[in-house]
């Protein structure tokens, strides 16, 4: 078993967590306290759903929670860019992190 902060999914899902704090930090208050929130919290639980993967015999639960919490943050961007309280440039970068992530998740999870 590897140290869950060597795997490359871990590494991408941390920027991820770094870019949408980065993002969100500047929307208004409508949004910061309701989707701002919402969107951090999903993305740290992705972080903890690595580490238990990383940590337990049995992976499938928790890379299925992980691919599921990926889909509501990919739900939540889109809201953010459609509110147009996200510029298109962030939107890019965690769309491509969120991609990269979720090919890692499919991969470990076949394995």
């Amino acid at each position: 078993m590897a140290l869950y902060h060597t795997l490359p999914i871990y590494r991408d899902s941390y920027r991820l967590i770094l870019k949408i704090f980065e993002a969100t930090r500047d929307w208004p208050r409508e949004y910061k306290y309701t989707l701002g929130q919402d969107l951090k919290r999903d993305g740290l639980e992705m972080i903890r759903l690595i580490y238990r993967a990383n940590k337990n015999q049995e992976k499938q639960g928790c890379l299925e929670n992980l691919l599921d919490n990926l889909e509501i943050v990919k739900l939540q961007i889109r809201l953010a860019s459609d509110l147009k309280i996200i510029s298109v440039s962030k939107q890019a970068e965690i769309i491509e992190l969120m991609d990269a992530v979720g090919r890692q998740a499919n991969g470990w999870k076949k394995n």
